[in-house]
């Protein structure tokens, strides 16, 4: 123990002596930052500060003023008259007053704003907008004017009455954009006005359930507040407007998403000039040809949408189009994730012929639709089936016995006229009653449940569980994994639903 103490020491007094000899130099130590610059990222300013001093001027803050009735939940207690609600707690609804803010940007010197529409609407049902006010980074306030809104892609265009030129910024290319280019984005998050913030593209064409999703997605801090302000390229361009965040939490988590100004500027510019956004239409249902339908009809996924209906007299039934067709490509434009049959459609003319590119059968075709004008949202969510009983979701599973003997999991008699009219479905269908359905199979999972009617299988008809049998084995030695079953489904249309084959 001594020993080892001893080399300790001598140790100890070694570095005390290094020290010593060391410290006679501390005289041309420099400080570690002392004349350092970092170099800048390629493609990318070594400093923002002039761009953004030159282009934050343009971007605004925008405030509402809202009125909301609110029903007193304790009307008829003896708690009616707590929080305000009047003396007895009538039934009455009471008004309270709401606010909203966001971001915008002003397109033109005479005062023309762009924003989303979402910054200027009603927050809650019952509530309504009484002033839109917009404020610059001067502090100057303006009441400003709604001049026009395209919910459907979440833009809305104001107006300011100026009383003078107004700084402005231009819209940019966001077809020239890339993964990895260098943004900014300036807007007023959490009230925080004339907040500015970087980073990089993240993905481009990215959907987030909408049908004209076509957003880029961004690092660069995006929060709430933001909505509304622009995306800005390295040139000062405006190439998105800042409309959504992806966020568990409420705050930015590096995940932010901007209409790319390809779509933006002609909505703008069209609301701009008090006109309403009209779009293409063909009249069909759609379905994306993932994996399990891509299997079923042995084709590529991801190439195409699938026909699930069409709406007699639109212009997909005069052309020829057919529930379950295959639509590759739309006026020489491919059918894929990034660019959907519903954003292809809706920016042909209306009235023009548009050729189409079909897979029926296996087989490519050839077809011309005229294209017509899309119809508001209402009447067309009377064309889709309904969401609370639809097919393709969790259904009830009853009696797993006999179907769990079934290589998809299903068991099924053919229909007589006693059981068209139990099921309520029209007289003259043809096809198989679904008895008995497997939850542990993919049918299960998809929603099949008793009572449902296979009216064919692999676009064939089927009369009998034998039939639905056969074309399993079909299905099976062709090397493919799923199958194509059409369904009805009492007070719905029929659905194509692709099934995956049980694990053998």
């Amino acid at each position: 123990m001594r020993y080892a103490y001893a080399i300790t020491g001598a140790l100890l007094l070694g570095g005390t002596a290094i020290a010593v000899t060391s410290s006679s130099h501390v005289g041309a130590q420099t400080a570690q930052n002392e004349g350092m610059q970092a170099a800048a990222p390629a493609g990318a300013p070594a400093s923002l500060a002039d761009m953004v001093e030159k282009l934050q001027p343009a971007v605004v803050n925008i405030s509402t003023k809202q009125r909301v009735q609110v029903q007193n939940p304790f009307a008829g207690t003896p708690f009616g008259d707590l929080f305000g609600f009047g003396q007895g707690g009538s039934g009455q609804p009471q008004t309270r007053q709401a606010q909203s803010l966001g971001s915008g940007f002003i397109i033109s010197p005479d005062g023309y704003i762009v924003t989303n529409n979402h910054v200027v609407s009603a927050g809650a049902e019952g509530a309504t907008v009484d002033s839109i006010t917009v404020t610059l980074t001067n502090r100057e306030e303006y009441p400003a004017k709604l001049v026009g809104r395209d919910p459907a892609t979440d833009i809305a265009v104001l107006k300011i009455d100026a009383k003078k030129a107004m700084p402005y910024v231009k819209f940019g290319d966001s077809t020239r954009a890339r993964v990895g280019d260098w943004v900014v984005a300036i807007g007023n998050p959490f009230a925080l006005s004339g907040t500015v913030t970087a980073g990089i593209i993240s993905a481009l064409h990215r959907g987030t359930g909408g049908t004209y999703d076509k957003f880029i997605q961004t690092d660069a801090s995006i929060n709430q507040g933001n909505s509304g302000g622009p995306m800005f390229d390295m040139s000062g361009n405006v190439i998105g407007i800042n409309s959504q965040i992806l966020s568990p939490s409420g705050g930015n988590v590096g995940i932010g998403f901007a209409i790319p100004s390809e779509q933006a500027a002609p909505i703008v510019e069209t609301l701009r000039k008090g006109q309403a956004v009209k779009r293409g239409y063909l009249g069909i249902q759609i379905t994306p040809l993932g994996e399990d339908m891509a299997d079923s009809l042995g084709l590529a996924k991801n190439r195409g949408e699938f026909v699930q209906g069409v709406e007699p007299g639109k212009g997909a039934d005069k052309a020829g189009i057919k529930a379950g067709d295959v639509i590759v490509s739309v006026a020489g434009q491919e059918v894929t994730p990034d660019q959907n049959l519903s954003s292809i459609v809706a920016n042909q003319a209306i009235g023009a012929r548009v050729p189409i590119v079909i897979i029926r059968h296996g087989q490519r075709q050839n077809v011309t639709a005229i294209v017509g004008e899309r119809p508001p949202e209402d009447q067309l969510n009377s064309f889709a089936p309904q969401d609370d009983d639809a097919l393709g979701q969790q259904g009830d599973q009853p009696d797993n016995g006999q179907a769990a003997q079934k290589s998809l999991g299903i068991s099924a008699i053919p229909l007589t006229p006693g059981i068209i009219r139990q099921l309520g479905v029209p007289a003259d269908t043809r096809g198989i009653a679904i008895t008995a359905v497997d939850s542990s199979t993919d049918a299960g999972a998809k929603g099949l449940r008793r009572g449902d009617v296979i009216i064919s299988a692999n676009n064939r008809p089927v009369a009998s569980q034998a039939d639905l049998d056969a074309a399993v084995k079909q299905v099976s030695s062709q090397g493919r994994n799923a199958i194509l079953l059409q369904v009805l489904r009492r007070g719905q249309p029929p659905i194509f639903l692709p099934i995956r084959l049980r694990d053998k």
